[in-house]
């Protein structure tokens, strides 16, 4: 719990103790506490937000009920990693039951503590004051956020113990599980952190193709060490489903183990307990490959080499960061060569991917421009494509190899009008195409094993609307769907199941679908910018299109969202972030590198895409 204002629902500033140089409040760098030096109050809107560790006042004596309340909301956002201050406000008992690491809850202002009036409160000697406000997410033990919304109200409840001076004090006694602070603080103290683990549930699960599963941890607060941990309890409930750890159930850190700190040469040895000691050499560069995944961007310098270890001190393995590269790869852990666009003769062309080239047709029948198109996708090795006529009712896969002819329609859509018929389709890792059918009378999602065949229909229970577009994952087990609903279009994430069916064909079900751009009330286009991480491009209610990157999990991520651009009609980018972001605008098609401005490409060009 933390707080942005004063039991009048007014905004004051944290007071924090700042020694200057390295002290109560430590700056980024310090390498140990001075034995002198100024000692001085800092207010919340002066810290450097990624330089500074704060640490919150105890109690004052005689504190008035109302100065006990504030004093322990403010000192829950401090980077104290046991909350020891905020404990000194509670009574012995409630600090005993009090679990911090419940869950978090995210206020768009912070909670507001207003009294409950009682008319005995004078004769009982006790207060009670209701926290209240709006909440914006939520994060819970396993460190999952989950946008929320709605009013939030909690009772907290003080009485009079006696100081050790015998005095009479103000303490908490009852209060909620968990924390709640105001959305500022929590993006000032907190920070998302991606853990890796494998595809167990794709058509490439055979192959070691990592999922990325962000969560929410303290960023001044041994974050190595709470990542590590995290990642050796297990991924998320929502993921769990289709990704698989190589860190045997049940291992953890070795007994008595509390930090765990990188050398000067960015290697981190980490012991575990008995459950691992037993693992193969094979297993355990797995398990280390994972640790360095996860690690990689946490520390100003990275990680460069992972030591696991037995409880006995003994090494189990060792790897260094280019050995986990081979061990296991992101997405299909191809390199993109291209970036596609359907030019003014619609037919499909390429240039190559981050450079400002002209544009030349594809090998192949999708590029000779005898099959008027529409929209298309590049299989992810880059050596087959799919395009929907330019009626948007048939759907062509043809190879991209020079000389290579196109054959009939994989897939026909009964729809009359453009405006229903296929979306733009999307190829997943292990080579299959997806692709929405939007006729009204038959609405379905469908799946076409290695491009062709008869379409698999993919089972949605939770998608209620029209699907608009459709992007699969690199990794093969998530997908995002832009679905409108009664005018309205939305954004939603689904977890991607596949079991084997009774004719020996597999069934293909979208569980658990879930909000990932809430705050957007139309949204237009999007597309994966990295490992969980999405491109869209949409409207607030009355505001105006904006372009704006959102997590998997529906967070914000931090950092500047990609410069403006007017009449967005498509964007495509890669999971490979290093590349430029493309979009089809009313300037034509454009691109947008990191740091720079939209760069005209084409005057004439619609549907961009990257591979996938």
């Amino acid at each position: 719990m933390g707080a942005d204002r004063d039991l009048g629902g007014r905004r004051r500033p944290m007071r924090v103790m700042a020694y200057v140089g390295c002290g109560a409040v430590l700056l980024a760098g310090c390498a140990s506490m001075p034995d002198s030096g100024d000692l001085r109050d800092v207010e919340a809107s002066q810290r450097p937000d990624a330089q500074v560790r704060v640490f919150a006042m105890p109690p004052r004596e005689n504190a008035p009920p109302e100065e006990i309340v504030q004093g322990f909301l403010e000192a829950l956002t401090s980077d104290e990693p046991e909350f020891d201050t905020a404990r000194k406000y509670l009574t012995e008992e409630a600090s005993k039951n009090w679990q911090p690491e419940r869950s978090t809850t995210v206020l768009a202002d912070g909670p507001t503590a207003l009294a409950e009036h009682s008319g005995s409160r004078e004769v009982t000697g006790d207060y009670a004051y209701a926290l209240t406000g709006d909440k914006v997410a939520e994060v819970d033990e396993q460190f999952a956020y989950e946008p929320a919304e709605g009013p939030y109200k909690k009772r907290v409840h003080l009485t009079e113990q006696k100081g050790a001076d015998g005095s009479k004090q103000w303490r908490i006694d009852r209060l909620p599980q968990g924390v709640v602070l105001g959305n500022s603080d929590f993006q000032r103290r907190y920070v998302s952190v991606n853990k890796y683990y494998f595809a167990s549930n794709s058509p490439t699960a055979d192959r070691l193709g990592t999922v990325a599963d962000p969560v929410y941890v303290r960023q001044q607060v041994d974050p190595v060490t709470q990542m590590v941990k995290a990642l050796l309890n297990g991924p998320t409930s929502w993921l769990k489903p289709v990704v698989r750890s190589r860190f045997p159930t049940g291992t953890a850190l070795k007994k008595g183990v509390k930090t765990l700190t990188p050398d000067d040469q960015n290697r981190l040895t980490v012991p575990l307990n008995k459950k691992a000691e037993g693992v193969g050499q094979t297993q355990c560069a797995e398990m280390a490959a994972q640790l360095i995944f996860t690690l990689k961007d946490l520390t100003p310098t990275g990680i460069n080499e992972v030591e696991l270890q037995r409880p006995d001190g003994s090494q189990l393995c060792a790897i260094k960061e280019g050995e986990a590269e081979i061990i296991a790869s992101h997405g299909t852990g191809q390199r993109v060569q291209y970036e596609y666009f359907i030019d003014g003769e619609k037919r499909l062309v390429r240039i190559p991917a981050g450079i400002k080239q002209q544009a030349e047709p594809v090998p192949g029948a999708l590029g000779a421009g005898d099959t008027a198109l529409r929209t298309a996708a590049v299989s992810r090795n880059e050596e087959s494509a799919a395009g929907v006529s330019l009626d948007g009712r048939s759907l062509y896969v043809g190879s991209l190899a020079s000389g290579a002819s196109l054959g009939d329609p994989v897939l026909q859509s009964k729809s009359k009008a453009e405006n229903d018929g296929l979306t733009t389709p999307s190829w997943d890792a292990g080579g299959d195409l997806w692709v929405a059918d939007r006729d009204p009378k038959n609405s379905r999602l469908l799946l076409l094993e290695e491009g062709g065949g008869e379409p698999l229909e993919v089972k949605a229970p939770g998608v209620e609307g029209r699907i608009e577009a459709v992007r699969v994952a690199a990794d093969g087990v998530r997908i995002a769907l832009i679905v409108e609903k009664e005018g309205k279009t939305s954004l939603l994430m689904g977890r991607i199941e596949r079991q084997n069916g009774s004719d020996g064909r597999p069934v293909v079900t979208i569980h658990e679908p879930r909000s990932v751009a809430p705050q957007l009330e139309e949204v237009t286009a999007m597309s994966w910018a990295g490992d969980s991480r999405l491109v869209v491009v949409g409207q607030e209610e009355g505001g105006v299109q904006q372009i704006r990157y959102v997590q998997v999990d529906g967070s914000t991520p931090v950092g500047a969202p990609p410069a403006a651009l007017t009449g967005v009609e498509e964007i495509a980018a890669s999971e490979d972030e290093g590349l430029p972001l493309v979009a089809h605008s009313e300037d034509g098609i454009v691109q947008l590198s990191s740091g720079a401005q939209w760069q005209k490409v084409v005057k004439t060009g619609t549907a961009p895409v990257y591979p996938g």
